[in-house]
């Protein structure tokens, strides 16, 4: 399906309002248990949650589920009630009594973009979207557009609708148990524009320089997944990796004014071939390439798949290739 949940075991819920001042929303990625993942963050305003403890010096490697939110660091709240519903289905690090999920979160700044600057998504939002992501089933088609995190997303500086996009890519020849996936979802509310992309708008072109448009924060946000077997240091270069492929689908990226964010999920399904040290190295190589590569396609299909949405701050175009 060119999605993240093409990787086995990989959900995605969505909840989001439009209406009444609302224009944001959540996407939960729910990825099977024991799952190992990590972080990297490399945005000059990052509005994050649990990050710290995706280390791979840290206790538990395991993710139980990402948050990706609209509300700034507002909307983290939302965060806590993924938290509650993995909960309830005995998801997390066993501690006597219960367990502690591991529920790492990342925000895009979508604040007023809808009217009210005090409709942000909360712990209710979060709760739904993983019980959304969890009802979905295996191997179902993602949503895309502007949806959960990407309801309010604009990019190039306010001038242009951003969105959720997502991609997969199969790679045959690293592992001798079958195909590796790459898989990955990206939320798009860039201060960049597009590259590879013409807008259709006969507005001035986002790739001029200039001071940030409405709302003056934004964030790109990715989730990378993959079948492999990976450990937690394994995960953190694979979501270093991936920085590239922001990179190279958005200019300028990684800016002051942006928290780009890249997690990596491993499921943990296929071994790498990793009989020789040489094997070991082109093999974790060939899959990170791969994960930048992901995210690139993630970025540019969340621009492409985004509709016009009338706001307060004005209308912002979809950013089409010129004739569409």
């Amino acid at each position: 399906m060119n999605a993240i949940t093409d990787v086995p075991g990989v959900r995605v819920g969505h909840v989001q309002k439009h209406d009444d001042g609302w224009l944001s929303g959540v996407t939960v990625v729910l990825p099977p248990p024991g799952t190992v993942g990590s972080v990297d963050v490399r945005g000059g305003g990052p509005g994050t949650h649990e990050t710290d403890a995706l280390d791979p010096t840290t206790l538990v490697p395991t993710v139980d589920a990402v948050v990706l939110t609209g509300g700034s660091a507002f909307g983290l709240a939302s965060a806590t009630g993924a938290q509650l519903w993995c909960e309830e289905q005995g998801r997390g690090f066993a501690v006597p009594g219960t367990v502690v999920p591991i529920v790492p979160a990342a925000a895009i700044f979508d604040l007023g973009r809808g009217g009210d600057v005090n409709a942000r998504p909360g712990a209710d939002m979060g709760y739904q979207a993983a019980a959304a992501a969890f009802a979905s089933g295996d191997h179902a088609a993602v949503e895309r557009g502007n949806v959960g995190a990407g309801t309010g997303a604009v990019i190039a500086r306010g001038q242009y609708k951003g969105g959720v996009g997502t991609s997969s890519l199969t790679l045959e020849k690293i592992s001798a148990e079958g195909p590796v996936i790459v898989g990955a979802i990206a939320v798009v509310n860039a201060l960049g524009a597009p590259l590879g992309l013409t807008p259709a708008s006969a507005r001035p072109s986002p790739s001029t320089h200039g001071a940030p448009g409405p709302g003056g924060l934004n964030t790109t946000l990715v989730v990378i997944a993959t079948n492999a077997v990976l450990d937690a240091a394994e995960c953190k270069r694979t979501a270093s990796a991936a920085h590239a492929g922001v990179a190279r689908a958005l200019d300028p990226s990684h800016t002051l004014a942006d928290g780009d964010t890249v997690f990596a999920l491993a499921t943990g399904g296929v071994v790498l071939d990793r009989s020789t040290e040489q094997a070991r190295q082109i093999s974790l190589i060939t899959l990170q390439s791969a994960a930048a590569e992901a995210a690139r396609l993630a970025i540019l299909d969340g621009v492409m798949a985004a509709e016009n949405v009338s706001t307060t701050a004005g209308d912002f175009p979809a950013f089409r290739p010129a004739g569409e």
